[in-house]
């Protein structure tokens, strides 16, 4: 599924919060619910200049109702501009938040996939098992990590929970269990 946020876009700027507010209820309006994980690109192709105030009252706040509502989508800012990209990232990093952008061609094929922003000590070493596995559940990790780093299968499971809910990884059922891997593949943070 892929959004284009250039049409909001006045001589490609967008700006303030309540074309924020309005961007995120006609995405709202427009998204179907997936009965998949399925990625949500926000494409931003096209925009030159996106204000912190029209990101937050609109992307952030899609990603935020879409991981709440919709647990099968997982939004993606996708084609931003090395400038909104830079302010984007230092903005998250001040919230400890993050969110995964790539380049999104035409047919939706992604590349250059990576998180924005910042990923917490625990939660980063969850990241990182799940980048590096691509792909994993609670118990294995618990497994993989009990001599480092001995705790409880159930922390795991936060950790991972929060890693989904921030939309970086995708869960998947199961059995009775839940398996853990990238929102994208390739999927790169701190490089």
């Amino acid at each position: 599924m892929r959004h284009e946020l250039q049409p909001f876009a006045t001589d490609g700027i967008l700006a303030g919060s309540i074309l924020g507010q309005r961007t995120f209820a006609q995405l709202i309006q427009q998204t179907k619910t997936p009965a998949a994980p399925e990625i949500c690109f926000l494409d931003f192709a096209g925009v030159k200049v996106a204000t912190l105030s029209f990101l937050r009252d609109s992307v952030l706040a899609f990603r935020n109702h879409a991981r709440a509502q919709w647990p099968n989508l997982y939004p993606v800012v996708a084609n931003l501009a090395p400038a909104i990209e830079e302010e984007f990232s230092d903005f998250l990093r001040l919230r400890n938040d993050a969110m995964v952008m790539c380049q999104v061609d035409e047919r939706e094929v992604p590349s250059q996939a990576v998180i924005l922003g910042t990923v917490d000590g625990k939660q980063l070493t969850a990241l990182d098992a799940v980048l590096q596995l691509r792909e994993a559940d609670a118990p294995q990790l618990a497994q993989q990590f009990k001599e480092a780093e001995p705790i409880s299968t159930t922390a795991w499971n936060n950790r991972l929970a929060a890693l989904v809910a921030k939309g970086l990884l995708i869960e998947v059922s199961s059995g009775r269990g839940k398996r853990y891997r990238p929102v994208l593949e390739g999927l790169a943070y701190g490089t």
